[in-house]
């Protein structure tokens, strides 16, 4: 009997990450699967036979898509293609909305399962994407368990399979160790700071950070910097060479924000990490202002902080465009700081966030889905 494919398509690093640990899981229990498609390093040490360099697909912002449009439109036509000539039996479809809701439509209009992992968020923005969903999936594997009832409601099926950061986040080092490795003072307090994981964010985040890490440098404070392993650390030398307070981490992102008595980081995924781990922190983000402009046209929410979200309150700070300067960050910052009673109930209020995203292993669930659509369930 021919060994049965499943096609991956992944176009980012938190994807690649995410998708690790399901196609892990999924190669112990199946080993004779075909795995092809788009994937990072992490899904292709576990057998993904890339059809494209990975990095190619690292794309954010509305220009920087339309610059790479002709490559996008060229990969969708050869994935048509390989569709027609090698018709794979499932189609996982990882985050990544801008191109896998093209893939979804081509997948369904030739028969194939679609199983959506990680829900393109179309209850902030793009909410026509419920309807592709429900024309185009066989079924939504839901990280956040909000979405469920929301998918159904739109006639969407799905189910929740827990965040997979409750099982990717891992702590090697206790704080002494951290400090040590470091050359931290484990006394003081520790500031961190967390620009982004693309150079533009760098570019727009990390001056500001600085400039607000700034006004705590003459006090008791450790001032950290994460660079993500993905960047040049010459740029985030270059910035940070007029301040030699800072201390620049290149690893261990997870012991920084666990150690951590305040985080000031770019929207994303380490907004979520972070909060997981159950350190306060401030939420920045600041865009161009014509893609500041189209967001505040086409998003539905008032909230941008998936921490802020998944509890469904403004529990931590979200500094949005003119709010985002080094004064309001270290006012914000310092009120956090210097105010027990309201550190006090960030903290009880972020123990709320873990137990909500621990219940599930996607690592667990997932598999389960992926062999219920092949056909091969026990």
């Amino acid at each position: 009997m021919k060994p049965k494919t499943i096609f991956w398509l992944v176009g980012e690093n938190s994807g690649d990450l995410h998708a690790e640990l399901v196609l892990a899981a999924l190669q112990k229990q199946r080993p004779d699967l075909i795995h092809t498609g788009i994937g990072g390093p992490r899904m292709q040490k576990h057998g993904l036979k890339p059809l494209y360099p990975f990095e190619r697909f690292a794309v954010m912002g509305f220009v920087e898509v339309l610059k790479h449009l002709p490559f996008f439109l060229r990969v969708q036509k050869d994935i048509k293609d390989n569709f027609a000539a090698n018709k794979p039996d499932l189609v996982i479809l990882v985050d990544y909305p801008g191109l896998n809701m093209r893939i979804a439509r081509l997948a369904s209009l030739q028969g194939i399962p679609v199983l959506y992992f990680i829900c393109p968020q179309f209850w902030a923005w793009k909410q026509e994407r419920v309807h592709q969903l429900r024309r185009f999936t066989s079924l939504v594997a839901c990280i956040l368990p909000f979405e469920t009832p929301l998918l159904a409601s739109h006639g969407v099926k799905s189910q929740y399979v827990g965040h997979p950061i409750a099982e990717e986040i891992k702590l090697d080092l206790d704080r002494d160790s951290f400090a040590k490795k470091y050359g931290l003072d484990p006394k003081k307090k520790w500031l961190g700071f967390f620009p982004g994981s693309r150079n533009n964010e760098i570019a727009k985040m990390l001056p500001v950070f600085l400039e607000a890490a700034k006004k705590w440098g003459n006090q008791s404070y450790e001032l950290l910097f994460s660079q993500a392993a993905n960047l040049d650390k010459s740029n985030y030398n270059r910035i940070l060479s007029g301040f030699p307070d800072s201390k620049l981490i290149t690893g261990n992102n997870y012991e920084m924000m666990r150690y951590c008595d305040l985080l000031v980081c770019t929207s994303g995924t380490v907004t979520l990490e972070s909060a997981f781990l159950g350190t306060p922190l401030l939420i920045c983000y600041k865009a161009s202002l014509i893609s500041y402009l189209i967001g505040r046209f086409f998003v539905r929410i008032n909230r941008i902080g998936l921490p802020n979200i998944i509890l469904n309150k403004d529990l931590l700070p979200e500094l949005i465009q003119h709010d985002m300067n080094p004064e309001t960050i270290f006012e914000r910052g310092n009120q956090i700081l210097c105010k027990d009673e309201l550190n006090r109930k960030i903290r009880n209020e972020l123990q709320q966030l873990q137990s909500i995203l621990s219940d599930k292993r996607s690592s667990i669930e997932m598999p389960k889905l992926i062999l219920e659509l092949l056909g091969d369930a026990d």
